[in-house]
């Protein structure tokens, strides 16, 4: 008898083994849960409520040994965790500090796979482990996000460029929206993009927390964006021309080679309730593995300047303006005199193949001590072929100059060996306590969390846009915040100080114009996430509008706090970030004028003195027309704005009583 009782609960246990293919994970607040299964194949499905958000029918992972996840989804153990932290944020570009709260699944598999889940109140993601004692060889990996036949994407409309792969990019693009059914299946975009949802929900599909592993481009498959993968490159040749840079000639037919035993990176799907919902979310951050660096004290940020997009185009001064010593002591005096922190040195200060061979009308020494003298930092410029081969004597030279920061360019890969380069890059030039920003750059999707000096990427088409294009719309500007900016911080370059509506620009080299009003350049610094910000205009012209420079040079670069506070995907945007006991308020709009009210609710008590620079009544037609205004407002005040098409506004309050 007690036989038999033992094999009946052998047998329950193992039916309820067998049974067991359904899991559900609810994110801490319980507006969202995941379903996941796993008869036959690991899919998953977000709901709110009854409402189906999202779902991926296979999540799946092959080897080059024809192994994969999918094969005999045998769950060994699972296991239901929780997590709530809060974090410091050691340049905290959006705010002091993050709340990371989410629940966990973790799934272990017979086979040596496992994935592990998480559902935060803002959204879901997940990854895939391998337990392997040798290295392996991924051959390809299956992430499919599937939304529905009636949505619509905000995505970067990349355009393949001649005589290389399509994997080879700046992940420079116009961002549009299309509905998802008229996407043509060649469609190749990187992430993130938005989903809009015909019930009003937006989602934001990305990638996160890249290592040792290739990023995930997005292609149309059905009414599904399925990720793609850059092969592993195996031959790359130097491409000679203004601005060398390695191109692959040959790929693997693998995506990466790793360690055996490892969590591969984050896919995650950002749920948005309402529009203001998205710029706000830092899941992309919470998602990027903890601080490489024990101390982060030293890392330098603020606001700069930058003379590439101009051409040093200066007037009124009584030296010949170019690439030499009297021009950038200029650009130091401005930066001095307007609260800037310091001066690019854009490409052109040393020879691009050489960081060794110094332009002979630069004196770098003069030029350092000068810039010392005045408490204002320089920046250089590298390209990533050359500083990647000079890179332990450069940084070193770089600490003799004081150099705090530099920029690398030119990468235009996401590819694994790539990815690496990155890392390698940030934690020498940690090594050396100086900051690094990317260009011709992946967004960050929580690099910058791993590595906080790395203060900025580009992966943005921005101001240099203008020089040669028409495609830096006011209608893009606004579509970034909503999904481009969701991954981190970003180098637009704005600024610029010759401003024209649309049927008037034309792109103009060395003395390029915006579409869009001036208010829309200015509230550019408070919209964007970025602790270096980098303004791009003509210093000539700034010195002729000093209210105006000494607005925009009072503009912190890292909050206490931030909070969205009205705005639609793609047509407008209004910002409000604090930092101490002072706000600023800024917007963004598409090229339809309108009317906001802001209701300054979030006020303490007490009166702010207030600068108010907005879009002049004829700002319509000549964007360069602002007004500048000042006035006291207390909490619950109401201000009314017009917004001009491609219009902004940015309002200052400071604390007095």
């Amino acid at each position: 008898m007690l036989h038999y009782l033992f094999s009946l609960i052998g047998l329950l246990l193992s039916l309820n083994i067998i049974a067991q293919r359904s899991y559900d994970l609810y994110s801490p607040d319980s507006s969202l849960r995941l379903e996941i299964k796993t008869k036959d194949k690991l899919s998953w499905y977000l709901y709110t409520g009854k409402e189906l958000l999202a779902q991926s029918s296979s999540v799946d992972l092959q080897l080059n040994t024809q192994k994969k996840l999918s094969d005999k989804l045998s769950i060994s153990s699972h296991k239901y965790s929780k997590t709530n932290e809060t974090i410091i944020v050691p340049v905290p570009y959006r705010k002091k500090t993050i709340a990371d709260h989410f629940n966990q699944l973790e799934l272990t598999f017979k086979e040596p796979f496992s994935v592990q889940f998480r559902m935060y109140n803002e959204g879901m993601a997940y990854r895939i482990g391998t337990k392997f004692k040798d290295s392996i060889i991924i051959k390809d990996e299956n992430a499919l996000f599937e939304t529905g036949g009636n949505a619509s994407v905000w995505f970067a409309h990349m355009d393949k460029r001649q005589h290389v792969d399509r994997f080879h990019t700046s992940f420079e693009a116009i961002y549009r929206k299309q509905a998802l059914t008229e996407i043509a299946d060649t469609m190749l975009t990187y992430a993130p993009v938005t989903v809009s949802l015909p019930g009003g929900y937006h989602l934001a599909i990305s990638d996160a927390n890249l290592f040792d592993y290739p990023g995930m481009f997005l292609q149309k498959k059905g009414n599904a964006l399925q990720g793609v993968f850059a092969p592993f490159p195996l031959k790359e040749k130097l491409m000679e021309g203004e601005f060398p840079q390695y191109v692959v000639t040959e790929r693997a037919d693998h995506i990466a080679k790793t360690k055996g035993t490892r969590m591969l990176p984050w896919r995650a799907v950002l749920v948005a309730r309402k529009d203001i919902d998205l710029p706000a979310n830092d899941m992309l951050y919470l998602l990027g593995d903890k601080s490489q660096l024990s101390d982060a004290s030293w890392i330098k940020y603020g606001k700069g300047t930058d003379e590439w997009i101009t051409g040093i185009n200066l007037f009124n001064i009584p030296f010949k303006a170019g690439l030499n010593t009297a021009t950038y002591k200029y650009y130091i005096d401005f930066a001095k005199r307007f609260g800037f922190d310091q001066v690019m040195l854009d490409a052109g200060w040393s020879d691009v193949k050489d960081l060794f061979k110094i332009n002979p009308d630069i004196d770098m020494t003069e030029l350092a001590g000068y810039a010392n003298k005045n408490n204002i930092r320089l920046m250089l410029w590298t390209l990533y072929a050359t500083l990647d081969k000079q890179l332990d004597s450069a940084l070193k030279q770089f600490n003799k100059w004081g150099i705090a920061s530099i920029m690398t360019d030119f990468m235009d890969r996401d590819d694994q060996k790539m990815v690496n380069f990155y890392h390698r890059i940030a934690k020498a030039c940690a090594d050396h306590k100086i900051s690094v920003m990317f260009h011709g750059a992946y967004p960050p999707k929580g690099f910058n969390r791993t590595w906080p000096n790395a203060i900025t990427q580009e992966g943005v088409l921005g101001a240099e846009w203008n020089i040669w294009s028409e495609l830096a719309t006011p209608e893009h500007n606004v579509a970034i915040a909503y999904t481009r900016m969701l991954a981190g911080p970003l180098d637009y370059e704005p600024g610029l100080l010759l401003n024209a509506q649309k049927d008037q620009f034309r792109p103009i080299g060395k003395n390029p114009m915006s579409i869009g009003t001036r208010c829309h350049q200015l509230a550019m610094f408070l919209v964007y996430d970025s602790p270096l910000q980098i303004f791009s205009g003509n210093i000539s012209q700034g010195l002729k509008e000093p209210e105006f420079m000494e607005l925009l040079g009072s503009i912190p670069t890292t909050w206490d706090e931030t909070r969205i506070i009205d705005g639609k995907v793609g047509e407008y945007i209004v910002t409000a970030r604090r930092k101490g006991g002072h706000w600023y308020i800024a917007a963004l709009n598409n090229s339809i004028p309108r009317d906001i009210t802001l209701q300054l609710d979030f006020l303490n008590d007490g009166n702010y003195e207030s600068t108010i620079c907005k879009d002049g009544v004829n700002a319509h037609n000549y964007a360069a027309d602002y007004e500048l205004t000042e006035k006291v407002f207390k909490k619950n005040d109401n201000v009314a704005i017009h917004l001009a098409p491609g219009g902004g506004f940015l309002l200052r309050l400071n604390k007095i009583n």
